[in-house]
């Protein structure tokens, strides 16, 4: 079974994606960590390239074709990005959320302890996360909107949502792997 993750920003999905990869024993492909090397080789941030997207889709579909080829070819893995579920259809789609406020919090304590995201800018405080992330979601929208015709953050397009806003990591991992372990079950019959 492919288990494709997506959601808002600071929803937890790395670290749900690494427990369930973990618990499996499957194989993790990180879709944003992908994006943020390519912004790296171009001197950008992840938020200037997404910048840059928004008007050359081959920022997009380097990463987009790789996904569909993954769904393709392979099987039994976990893929984190927020496209996944739209190139790999037959895989089990999750979309984990979070209140806006809480993903910035959550997202600049991750950059106060190890800063490798390549995230944007001037991020000094949870307040600019916000802001970056707001900006990230308008650049998401707007790229996929106009490339696929799809809107990644509607909950509709997932097989399980989960708010993950007042849950603690275990919680959400529980919840998903309740989800996760049904699917699988339901598969087998």
């Amino acid at each position: 079974m492919i288990i494709s993750l997506s959601g808002a920003p600071g929803s937890g999905k790395s670290t749900i994606a690494q427990m369930l990869a973990d618990k499996l024993n499957y194989p993790r492909y990180y879709i944003g960590g992908l994006r943020r090397d390519k912004a790296k080789e171009r001197g950008m941030t992840l938020a200037e390239y997404n910048k840059l997207g928004e008007n050359d889709i081959q920022t997009d579909q380097e990463v987009d074709l790789y996904q569909k080829e993954l769904g393709e070819k392979e099987d039994n893995f976990v893929i984190e990005g927020r496209t996944s579920w739209y190139f790999i259809p037959h895989s089990f789609k999750i979309y984990l959320d979070v209140h806006e406020e809480e993903g910035a919090k959550r997202i600049f304590k991750s950059l106060q302890s190890k800063n490798d995201r390549n995230e944007d800018k001037g991020l000094d405080s949870w307040e600019k996360v916000l802001d970056s992330n707001r900006s990230r979601v308008l650049s998401d929208t707007t790229r996929y909107q106009k490339y696929y015709n799809i809107d990644i953050y509607q909950p509709e397009n997932y097989d399980f949502y989960l708010d993950t806003t007042k849950l603690a990591p275990n919680e959400v991992f529980s919840a998903v792997w309740g989800a996760v372990q049904k699917e699988l079950d339901n598969r087998k019959n």
